[in-house]
């Protein structure tokens, strides 16, 4: 199998947008590709029709819909795709409430809130590196979020198949000290490391605390990819803040083109580096964001029993969440691959750990929903790596100008970046002065028995968060 030849795996968790609102127009498209039809559909509370569309342009108002940013709770899911924020026991989803979920945020006035944004999807021009991408390798049409929750129960269950019964960010419940895939892969002597621009939210796992010589920033992978000394597990988290540039996690309303640019960047690292013929590169986004998609998630096998005290949460995380974007890309990998899972279990983030674990035989799965998670490697398709794709790839220009960036850095934190502030208040205040094992084990302890974080309350703009967030970086990996 030519997985057994992957010495690489690299994964590019993006943010926050369905399938069908990055994929759902892929042209050409693979024979039995589950895209948009142009028929989909949906009602707003007084029976208008908004069917799904797209703005055409290359402007900023066009590549940052939906603006404002949707509505991403576990309640506001179920709404998206029940219609209703309760659905019955066993309610098949029909996915027909994001235009009404939208016109019911209150985040941003009234009016800004138009019921057809969250129905807007991107065309192959508008986003020509993941598609050129999609075409020229292997793209999934059944790859699903973990859960039907936020960004951070998705991660979760990318790097520990299980969100621990978390449905949403917040409240915050540190430390979050589920194994993770990463403890496993060191079990077997090999090497992982996590690359970041301004913050890793895998951070909020207080095992990798331990561990910070394993975090790198983002110039670091591609230093490695060109040298040739990637590990085996590369895990790459985008740019979430604006500080000396715009965020490229596409989390909406961010450009969609800062997160092409970084796609084109992390493919033209490992193209041209000396691991392109056994790397395997995985690009997907770690939740719908209130994006639309089509398709319904079927049931899922729990992860673990709900802890005991959350036995009255309201999810037992026994269905997937909406559909999500994937790409995966290896000289292995036939052009113009549609990747379907070979049974009834859809891909989703635990697929990751799945591939992991078969690839190097790291040993019995996390939890329930890893064990039955289909890996990859029947992408892998071609007996020699003969598919090079293309040499380079470009992305289209934007140019941040620095009142933009100015203007960016006021804006209000959306509920990802209030996240990842929340993950830096419980960060340490102060900086090691001995032994960095006894410190953080003392700050874990300090977690576990109630301690609370720093108040942050008063911190409202992504420039201030992005300064606080500097500071308790500073602190943590100078404790090292």
């Amino acid at each position: 199998m030519a997985l057994d030849d992957i010495d690489h795996i690299v994964v590019l968790m993006l943010e926050n947008h369905s399938f069908d609102s990055i994929l759902g127009k892929l042209s050409p498209a693979p024979s039995g590709f589950d895209g948009l039809k142009g028929t989909e559909r949906n009602l707003n509370a007084a029976g208008d029709i908004f069917p799904v569309w797209n703005a055409g342009g290359l402007d900023n108002e066009s590549m940052s819909v939906p603006t404002p940013d949707p509505g991403e709770s576990f309640k506001d899911i179920n709404t998206q795709l029940f219609g209703t924020s309760a659905p019955a026991l066993g309610a098949v989803a029909d996915m027909s409430g994001f235009v009404r979920n939208y016109m019911q945020q209150t985040d941003s006035p009234p009016a800004q809130y138009d019921p057809k944004a969250v129905m807007h999807y991107f065309i192959p021009e508008q986003v020509p590196v993941i598609s050129t991408l999609a075409n020229a390798f292997a793209v999934c049409d059944r790859w699903h979020a973990s859960a039907p929750c936020q960004t951070w129960p998705n991660r979760f269950f990318a790097h520990t198949g299980t969100a621990n019964g978390y449905v949403n960010n917040s409240p915050p419940h540190f430390p979050y000290e589920m194994p993770t895939i990463f403890g496993k892969l060191e079990a077997k002597g090999l090497n992982w490391k996590v690359y970041f621009h301004d913050i890793p939210q895998a951070l909020t796992l207080s095992e990798l605390w331990f561990k910070l010589d394993h975090f790198h920033f983002f110039e670091a992978f591609q230093q490695d990819a060109k040298d040739g000394t990637l590990p085996a597990y590369s895990f790459i988290e985008p740019r979430y803040f604006a500080d000396t540039a715009l965020p490229n996690d596409q989390h909406p309303p961010h450009n969609a083109t800062m997160a092409e640019q970084l796609i084109a960047a992390v493919y033209d690292a490992v193209r041209a580096g000396k691991n392109w013929a056994s790397t395997l590169l995985i690009i997907t986004y770690d939740e719908h964001g209130g994006c639309y998609d089509h398709v319904p998630p079927p049931p899922a096998v729990p992860p673990v029993a709900v802890p005991p005290d959350l036995t009255g949460a309201p999810f037992k995380f026994d269905r997937y969440g909406v559909r999500v974007p994937a790409v995966l890309v290896s000289p292995y990998i036939a052009r113009g691959s549609l990747l379907r899972p070979p049974g009834n279990v859809p891909f989703d983030h635990t697929s990751i750990i799945a591939t992991l674990r078969e690839r190097f035989d790291l040993g019995a799965p996390l939890t329930s929903r890893d064990a039955v998670a289909p890996h990859v490697g029947a992408a892998l398709s071609l007996p020699t790596p003969s598919n090079g794709g293309p040499n380079t790839l470009s992305a289209l220009p934007y140019i941040t100008s620095p009142p933009v960036l100015a203007q960016a850095g006021t804006m209000t934190l959306n509920g990802h970046q209030q996240g990842l502030l929340q993950l830096a208040a419980h960060l340490p205040a102060t900086t090691s002065t001995g032994d960095p094992g006894a410190f953080i084990g003392s700050f874990v302890a300090h977690l576990k028995a109630g301690a609370a974080g720093t108040n942050v309350s008063g911190i409202q703009t992504v420039a201030d968060a992005a300064t606080f967030i500097k500071s308790r970086l500073g602190n943590l990996f100078r404790s090292l």
